[in-house]
Formats: structure tokens, C-alpha cells, sequence
């Protein structure tokens, strides 16, 4: 093996040198992110840096100890450096660290909804009537199981939620929320707040509806809005939106923040992937993945069949780009895709459709939902539509705990059939439990 390491180092230095004199076609991208799989682990991957020029700046994949993150040799090209990390021996497998973008839409009128903010109970604590009543809410026949008033129609288990933290403060959610993580900064806990520097932002305090943002329309007062219209706050609140869409659904079950994107929308590969086997190896039984890209990563594939293993489900955002086309990990066989349906039953405009990569459709047009310091926001997007999926599986695994990504996957395919272009349809929550509670014999 030691022989092995000093030839591929050797030749690695000949490439080092004809790209130093201009001979290696592409650009330099020295010091770029690499994910990359060690079968040797980090004693292993450490050796081949020492030979190759490389750095070990972390481990991805928690108690495992074989995915890593490293940082290439500066003044070579990185593609030949894949290529030469490739042929050490114990390496896996080697990628790019992707920065990621979170799924956008347009802004479009306001819901009447979400001026409504008349108190009313829901499930221990006190929301929103445009919230808890919104029309997402019956489209998706979700008072006929709450009708029933068992622990099944109020879910149950952790939703992993990987997005841009959530608010830890809101008065709707904190009942329910696990501390998580910020693995933008690695610390705990997986709060969006931390990106915002309090001591020069507006409190915000109003119930005025204003645009803040590409795929929000933010209640909050004038002043807070000026301050969330910037480019770097363009996805703050996202991930307490999308928190707010799964507890509205399973208001009963826990959810963990799993903060993977920044307030301007942008995230690491390297990130998503340490908040995969974060949760996984933690106890979360759901995934939501709001967020959706054009490239296939081999160790998104492997981090999302660990977990699936595990009997995580994983539910994703199929993108809102107004195509059909795949994208990940919602295209990923392992993983329920979900599109946006209208408030009549349709398509959305901006929705990508076909199967693969939807597995069904759920709401995602002015959903009312959660928005950090204690307000709401409506959202337009597959971002919002994917946790109504997200929650629903809580939901089943209230009435039976062993549920898995394929049986859960079985139980949402009872939907309303409308196109082709949403996969088996819209999503019905009644019609999912009863075929649950049919197939567990637990109802």
C-alpha cells in the first residue's frame, strides 16, 4: 500500500509541474472543497494528503468515520486532481463540494389569509386563524383524520427539517422543536436568527403583509421588510416556514432543525450530507428537503440510502422551474419528489412536473405559515409544498411507528389522481392513513 501512495504522489508532482507551466488545460481551482470517501478512514486519507498536497478539514458522515471533507492542492486544475485522488488506494469515491441554492418562486398576491390573525387553539398552543384554516388545509382532506381525534391524526417521531434554521423563539413552534444544529457555523443550535445581527435590525413587530423576497410575502412592519429585502437576507425564514407547513399538519410531532443554507438561500453539498447522517444518527424518522439541483452526487445517493436503511423517509421539493426535468435528491428512487398543485386542483405554473422525479403533488401556492419573531408569512413554491408530504408521514407514523420510505411512499401514491405530470396525484392525508392503517392492521 505504501508503495502504491509514493508512486501515485510521484506522478501527481509530474502533473503539478506541467500545470505549473501551463501544459494542464481548465483553470487552477487550487484549495476548492472536495467530498471524498476513505475506505481507510482518517489515518488513511491523512497519508494520501501528506503525498498529494492536499488538507483534512473534517469528517461528513458522524460515526461512521469514512466520508470527508478536504480542500485540494492549490495550482492544479481539479479535475486532475479527482482524477489522481481516484486512484489512491482506499479511496471510494471523490466529488466537488456543490454549492447549493434553496428552491424559489414569484411572489404572487396575497392570500386574504393572511390577514387574518384572530387567536384561536390549535393543538396546545395559540396561532393564527389564517394559519390553522387556511384553504391548504381541506384540499388536502386533512380535518377528516383530525375529526377522528386519535394520537395517529396528530402525528408523531422527529422531522429533520434541512434548510436555513428555524426560529427557536416562535410561540407556535417551540413546543415542538429539538435544538439541531447550524452546520454553517457548527454550533448549536440550528437557529436562522444567528444570521441576522440584531443590534441594526428593525424589530420586527407589525401585521402589515410586505414583499421581503423572491418566494415570501413576509407579515412584518416596513421597516423589517427594508431590512429582509437585501440579497443576503433572500431565504431568511425559510426553514420556519417550512417548520410551520409540517407542524400544521402533525402538530404533535418534533421537529429538528438541521441548519444547511445560509439567510441568502446558498448551501454546501458537504452540509447537507453531515445533516443527513446528523439526523439519521439521532433519531429523526423524516427527512424534508426543501431545496433541489440538476447534478447527481453519488454521496447524496449513499447518504440518503444510510438513512433510508435506517428507516428514515426522505421527502424533497421537485424544483420550480416550470419543467420536466430531474433533479436531486428528489430524483433519487429513495426519495418521495413533491410538486405544487393550485388551490383548484392544477398544476402549478412554476412547478416541475413528470415522474420521475414527482412521486406526488401537494399545495404550494400562498401557504400561510410560520415566519421568524413570532409572525407569518405566505409562500408560492415546491419548498412549501414538500412538507405537507413531510408531515403526513408523521401522521402514519403515528398509527404504526415501522414505517419505512417504501411503505410510506405506497400509502402517499393513494392520492387524487389528476395528470400524469404530478405522478399518482394530489395528496389526500385521509386517503393515505386509511391505506396505512389497512396494509399495519393498526386502525
Amino acid at each position: 500500500m505504501k508503495h502504491t501512495r509514493l508512486i501515485s504522489a510521484l506522478l501527481f508532482a509530474v502533473l503539478l509541474s506541467s500545470a505549473a507551466a501551463g501544459q494542464i488545460l481548465g483553470p487552477p481551482t487550487g484549495g476548492a472543497p472536495v467530498i471524498v470517501r476513505d475506505s481507510l478512514g482518517i489515518a488513511g486519507l491523512r497519508t494520501t494528503c501528506l503525498l498529494l498536497g492536499c488538507k483534512v478539514n473534517g469528517q461528513i458522515d458522524g460515526s461512521l468515520g469514512s466520508v470527508f471533507l478536504i480542500s485540494s492542492p492549490s495550482g492544479i486544475p481539479l479535475e486532475v486532481f479527482l482524477q489522481t485522488l481516484l486512484g489512491q488506494t482506499g479511496i471510494v469515491d471523490a466529488e466537488p463540494d456543490l454549492l447549493l441554492h434553496l428552491t424559489q418562486s414569484q411572489t404572487w398576491p396575497t392570500p386574504s389569509g393572511l390577514y387574518d390573525t384572530t387567536p384561536v387553539s390549535y393543538y396546545g398552543t395559540t396561532v393564527w386563524e389564517g394559519y390553522a384554516n387556511q384553504p391548504a388545509v381541506n384540499i388536502i382532506n386533512l380535518p377528516a383524520l383530525q375529526s377522528q381525534q386519535n394520537p395517529s391524526s396528530t402525528g408523531s417521531g422527529v422531522v429533520g427539517v434541512i434548510d436555513t434554521g428555524v426560529d427557536p423563539g416562535h410561540p407556535a413552534l417551540q413546543g415542538v422543536l429539538l435544538q439541531g444544529y447550524d452546520f454553517t457555523r457548527n454550533q448549536t443550535p440550528g437557529s436562522e436568527l444567528a444570521d441576522v445581527d440584531q443590534s441594526t435590525m428593525a424589530v420586527v413587530n407589525g401585521a402589515a403583509p410586505a414583499q421581503v423576497n423572491q418566494s415570501t410575502m413576509a407579515v412584518v412592519n416596513q421597516q423589517g421588510s427594508s431590512t429582509f429585502s437585501q440579497s443576503q437576507y433572500a431565504d431568511f425564514g425559510h426553514g420556519t416556514m417550512v417548520a410551520g407547513v409540517i407542524h400544521l399538519v402533525a402538530p404533535s410531532a418534533t421537529i429538528m432543525p438541521l441548519k444547511s443554507f445560509g439567510a441568502d438561500g446558498t448551501g454546501s453539498l458537504s452540509n447537507v450530507l453531515r445533516a443527513i447522517y446528523y439526523a439519521t444518527q439521532r433519531g429523526a424518522g423524516i427527512l424534508n428537503m426543501s431545496f433541489s439541483f440538476s447534478s447527481y452526487s453519488q454521496e447524496l445517493a449513499s447518504a440518503v440510502n444510510y438513512a433510508t436503511r435506517k428507516g428514515v423517509v426522505c421527502i424533497a421539493s421537485v424544483g420550480n422551474d416550470g419543467q420536466q426535468v430531474m433533479v436531486y435528491p428528489a430524483g433519487l428512487s429513495n426519495v418521495i419528489g413533491v410538486a405544487s398543485t393550485s388551490n383548484d386542483d392544477t398544476l402549478s405554473s412554476f412547478s416541475n412536473y413528470g415522474q420521475p422525479p414527482v412521486w406526488v403533488g401537494a399545495p404550494g401556492e400562498g401557504i400561510i405559515t410560520t415566519y421568524p419573531y413570532g409572525t407569518y408569512a405566505a409562500g408560492w413554491g415546491t419548498s412549501f409544498s414538500a412538507p405537507f408530504v413531510s408531515g403526513t408521514v408523521a401522521l402514519l407514523r403515528g398509527i404504526n411507528v415501522n414505517i419505512n420510505q417504501s411503505s410510506a411512499a405506497r400509502a402517499i401514491s393513494h392520492a387524487v389522481y389528476i395528470s400524469p405530470a404530478l405522478g399518482n396525484g394530489r395528496l389526500d392525508v385521509f386517503q393515505a392513513a386509511t391505506a396505512w392503517c389497512q396494509v399495519s392492521e393498526q386502525c
